[in-house]
């Protein structure tokens, strides 16, 4: 009976707590940046056993002043253009692509350039996960 009892009461301390929702982030990474650029971008493969949807990003001030969800779309003038986007959808058992010319994170206004080899956190808000922190790599791509 207290074994029951123990087990009742740490999944109701597990359900409280929230869980990540079966989310995994595969290879966070962004592209190092020359000295003058103010702004970079950071890419990675999201999944999600239940699906979710990724609803904000924040980084310290260290790193940029400034982080948002975009996405990059063809105007109507046929030329690329990049966009802030409210959220992004991770599919359940699907993945959500954060790539070059598509979905990605935007940082603007960096305090320093990214220089390859360094590694920096990033804040990923999820609907239902939470707040889930990744490690991203600097590299040259």
């Amino acid at each position: 009976m207290k074994r029951l009892l123990l087990v009742i009461v740490m999944a109701l301390i597990a359900a409280s707590c929230g869980g990540d929702g079966g989310i995994e982030i595969d290879d966070p990474w962004a592209r190092s940046s020359a000295r003058m650029q103010n702004a970079g971008a950071v890419y990675m493969t999201i999944t999600a056993d239940d699906g979710d949807t990724l609803t904000g990003v924040a980084v310290d001030s260290s790193v940029a002043m400034m982080a948002e969800l975009h996405e990059t779309q063809m105007s109507d003038e046929g030329t690329m253009a990049m966009q802030e986007v409210p959220n992004m959808a991770v599919p359940a058992d699907g993945e959500l692509n954060l790539e070059p010319g598509g979905f990605h994170i935007m940082l603007m206004q960096l305090a320093e350039p990214l220089e390859s080899g360094d590694t920096f956190p990033v804040t990923l808000t999820f609907e239902n996960a939470g707040e889930v922190v990744v490690d991203v790599e600097v590299r040259e791509e």
